[in-house]
């Protein structure tokens, strides 16, 4: 009987209470309509200076352009570079993933072979993986293999190795 009345009860709201939700609720529209209006007036200004040759359309395209191009997304083969360039994303993770955690397993599991490679892994930690897409082009040549595998580098160098000195330090 007590619970019935404890679920019966109201919560009553102070009229300042619901004066002050009110007004946070306006706030929130607000701050999204203004959120709204900033978009629409870049959007427009872009628009507007790259017809009229201010800005570069060809560098800076301009948003009718992009919408055209979106709305043709079958014609201009675009779906199918997307897919390729997710296939190959996925590769080049998956790939880093386990060569990450293999290479970690045999750190972790050597010592000795842990304190030879030290010193090159924080080299090859160190270098900007940018630089490393050419050289593996000329290793493996231009095309999906080298892409992919540029991808497997850089998961590897990026998430691994992190990974590899924190097994190292707390083994």
């Amino acid at each position: 009987m007590e619970k019935d009345k404890e679920k019966n009860k109201t919560v009553q709201v102070s009229k300042e209470r619901k004066k002050y939700i009110r007004k946070q609720k306006i706030r929130k529209i607000e701050i999204l309509l203004t959120q709204i209006a900033i978009i629409i007036t870049f959007i427009a200004l872009w628009e507007i200076l790259a017809n009229t040759g201010k800005i570069d359309s060809f560098i800076m395209s301009q948003p009718s352009r992009i919408v055209k191009t979106f709305l043709n997304l079958t014609s201009n083969n675009l779906l199918e570079h997307l897919q390729i360039t997710i296939i190959e994303t996925l590769l080049g993770f998956s790939i880093g993933v386990i060569l990450g955690f293999i290479i970690a397993i045999i750190l972790w599991w050597s010592p000795f072979i842990s304190k030879v490679s030290e010193p090159f892994l924080v080299v090859l930690n160190s270098l900007p993986k940018i630089a490393l897409g050419p050289v593996i082009i000329i290793w493996v040549g231009a095309g999906m293999p080298a892409i992919i595998t540029v991808r497997s580098v850089n998961f590897t160098n990026s998430n691994s190795f992190r990974i590899i000195k924190w097994i190292y330090d707390n083994r």
